[in-house]
């Protein structure tokens, strides 16, 4: 053999070796065992996911919960919107999900981008964290009404226990602004096409929502898997310090990443303010859409689900009309647990802490609440249960929630209340896929 046809012999191997690397590696960053889509059905273009291997997680995630008010019109159009959320879990990569659900024409997103923050509850991004984002290989997108979209994979080391600034900017009217209302964040604004500033310094606008984005997953080392919690306002942590992460979920978090013998999963929090099992707000689509009418895309559409944690029902008791017939709320909550079932998820519940001295209790209301916990102990509504009712209730009086777990209004806990929901938590019974039904 020649010394030119050994070069060639060697050029040809090489060749071979760095397409089936690349074959072997867009299969390990692509594939999260999730479905995933962007505009126009098409599977996400991955060519900026980083060479690391790793799993993909949901390592945020917030519940779109109606069209904001005063946004009827105009959306954001003309303004930079900075999100920021907090991971609870790190990667080196990342994408989002922008939703448009409640929008009444197509959103135009011309720029994106995620940064990790300098410091946290700021709009600074930290030094070369910056990123644009590409859906589909472009700069910009548009997400019809009703729809949502997934960008692109991008490499970004991000931290576990950090805030990270995902911003998007519209230059034309969308109508209504799909958000969620309870963030327990301040998040920021800027006049123009702010979206690649590293400083904070047009972001002069605040906001105690979160608007367009869903969902932030990353490429993770740290995670084998996502835990999903659906539930109502004491998921959300309405009560819970503004900028604080300290609802249940986030304690959760810690928790699971914590060194315990719990499982490797993150936690994505999918509480909305009100929320009930069976019965949805008003509107099309529904405004605060009931569990079951969320559950598929709020559960079921997460990044590579391990285990579902439902903590629903106070809100079909406490609202109007009120719903007082406990079979009904638990026949709803075993429907979810069917649901999650079908994909072989293991369901956890949760009883229903105690509401007396808010302006809502009644008496036959609280013989509801004991009525749906007596169902969820005896074992024929969940897989397990966690019994928040009771670690947080008086013992002096079980109808109320013991003083120092109160915020003040009776029904939602102080920060030390949602701590000690996360506390009691068994992680054990996150573990393992869900019983075989005959």
């Amino acid at each position: 053999m020649t010394k030119r046809h050994g070069y060639a012999l060697l050029a040809a191997i090489v060749a071979v070796i760095v397409a089936i690397s690349a074959a072997i590696y867009v299969g390990v960053a692509a594939d999260d065992g999730a479905r995933t889509t962007v505009a126009g059905g098409r599977t996400p273009h991955n060519s900026a996911a980083p060479a690391s291997v790793g799993t993909w997680v949901g390592a945020w995630a917030a519940s779109p919960a109606g069209s904001e008010p005063g946004t009827e019109v105009n959306g954001m159009a003309g303004r930079s919107v900075r999100n920021v959320v907090h991971v609870g879990v790190g990667g080196t990569a990342a994408r989002i999900t922008l939703s448009n659900l409640y929008g009444q024409q197509p959103l135009s997103i011309t720029h994106a981008s995620v940064a990790v923050a300098a410091t946290a509850n700021n709009a600074a991004a930290a030094a070369d964290s910056m990123r644009r984002l590409t859906f589909g290989g472009n700069p910009s997108v548009v997400v019809p009404a009703g729809q949502q979209v997934v960008s692109d994979a991008v490499r970004l080391l991000i931290p576990h226990d950090t805030d990270v600034l995902v911003t998007t900017y519209s230059p034309t009217p969308s109508g209504p602004v799909t958000y969620h209302p309870q963030a327990r964040q301040i998040s920021y604004t800027a006049e123009g096409d702010r979206t690649e500033d590293v400083s904070g310094v047009a972001y002069t606008g605040q906001t105690p929502y979160w608007r367009y984005l869903t969902a932030l997953d990353v490429l993770s080392n740290e995670s084998d898997g996502t835990v999903v919690v659906i539930g109502d306002s004491l998921t959300d942590g309405v009560t819970s310090s503004v900028g604080e992460n300290r609802r249940w979920t986030d304690v959760l978090t810690d928790r699971l990443r914590g060194g315990s013998d719990g499982p490797r999963y993150s936690v994505v929090n999918q509480g909305i303010s009100g929320n009930r099992v069976l019965t949805s707000g008003l509107g099309r689509p529904a405004e605060n859409p009931s569990g079951l009418a969320r559950f598929d895309r709020d559960v079921l559409g997460r990044t590579n689900v391990k285990a579902v944690v439902v903590a629903l029902g106070v809100n079909d008791i406490l609202r109007t009309p009120s719903q007082t017939d406990a079979n009904r709320i638990t026949a709803g909550l075993r429907e979810l647990k069917r649901l999650a079932h079908a994909r072989g998820l293991r369901v956890v519940g949760a009883t229903l802490m105690p509401f007396q001295g808010h302006r809502g209790y009644r008496p036959h209301l609280e013989d509801t609440r004991q009525a749906v916990n007596a169902q969820i102990r005896s074992g024929r509504v969940f897989d397990a249960y966690v019994d928040f009712d009771e670690a947080l209730r008086d013992p002096y009086n079980p109808r109320r929630l013991r003083s120092d777990y109160d915020s003040g209004d009776h029904l939602h806990p102080s920060d030390k209340g949602y701590a000690r929901m996360a506390e009691v938590f068994d992680l054990d019974d996150l573990k393992g896929a869900a019983p075989a039904e005959l």
